[in-house]
């Protein structure tokens, strides 16, 4: 038994992106975990790195921004994540996320189990699914899992229609941005607006809560038959990496202490629109600044 508890587990990916201006520590799990914490929510990260320089990096990152790395595993054979991206047409970064590596191995040892078992919240997406090895962990580990929030992530082409099916069957809380409501209403042909969409997938899917992410337009929140929206905040952008993930730990952290579902989406929006003036994902900041 390890002494330390968490409030929030979240799982998946950790990994650097490679950009041209120069590698920076990502992964949306890490990215909630940090931003959790920072709200008062003691969350890790369950994942798996490199045994190598890379690993070491992101370990260090980690720990110098009160991450816990106590789920953090370390693979023998394959190296730490990355994600290479290079510049395309228009300006539009294309992303080459490498495969396979340390985070598409993540083992179901006692410590994840119990950890996981003892935990309010379990957050993960789809793409540490897209391999048999860390898939079989995720669902082992959901069998676990008290309130299991998925924060869908779809990037092509890791994901198929049929294991997200099986995501969507677990999940008590589902987080998705419009364009992959419009992706999976398009599966099962839904019809009319988000709110309707929306509506439709917590009943094909028994999922309570969906929560709808729109950029600057804001974001909305479907619970309970009821439908809740807001504008979003003007603000001037550095840059939109990790603003998502930011939003998604504002919400739970203050839907998790107890908040209205107005309140909860008014602060997300604050903290996504404030991560957005901000370089990196994981700036440092008191959250008496939102």
């Amino acid at each position: 038994m390890t002494e330390q508890s968490y409030t929030a587990i979240c799982f998946g990916e950790i990994l650097w992106d490679v950009l041209p201006g120069g590698a920076q520590p990502g992964g949306a799990p890490m990215n909630v975990a940090y931003h959790l914490n920072q709200s008062g929510i003691a969350a890790a990260v369950l994942s798996k790195k490199g045994n190598d320089a890379d690993g070491e990096r992101l370990v260090r990152f980690l720990e110098g921004h009160r991450v816990s790395t106590a789920l953090v595993q370390t693979d023998p054979a394959y190296p730490t994540g990355k994600v290479l991206a290079t510049p395309g047409a228009n300006y539009e970064m294309q992303y080459d996320i490498v495969f396979p590596v340390a985070w598409d191995f993540i083992d179901d040892n006692d410590i994840a189990a119990e950890k996981v078992t003892a935990a309010e919240l379990f957050i993960f997406g789809s793409l540490a699914s897209r391999s048999e090895h860390s898939r079989k962990t995720l669902f082992s580990l959901l069998s676990r899992a008290k309130k299991k929030i998925m924060d869908i992530n779809l990037r092509p082409p890791h994901f198929t229609q049929e294991v997200i099916e099986a995501l969507l069957n677990e999940a008590s809380v589902l987080k998705l941005n419009e364009n992959e409501l419009q992706l999976l209403s398009g599966w099962y042909t839904f019809t009319g607006g988000a709110r309707e969409q929306a509506e439709a997938l917590g009943k094909r899917f028994s999922i309570r809560d969906i929560i709808i992410t729109r950029g600057a337009e804001g974001a909305a929140y479907y619970a309970d038959g009821r439908f809740y929206e807001h504008p979003g905040f003007k603000v001037e952008v550095v840059d939109t990496v990790g603003s998502g993930d930011a939003f998604l730990a504002g919400f739970l952290s203050q839907l998790h202490k107890g908040s209205s579902p107005e309140a909860a989406l008014d602060f997300a929006c604050r903290l996504g629109s404030f991560i957005a003036t901000k370089k990196g994902a994981c700036p440092e900041y008191d959250i008496a600044e939102i």
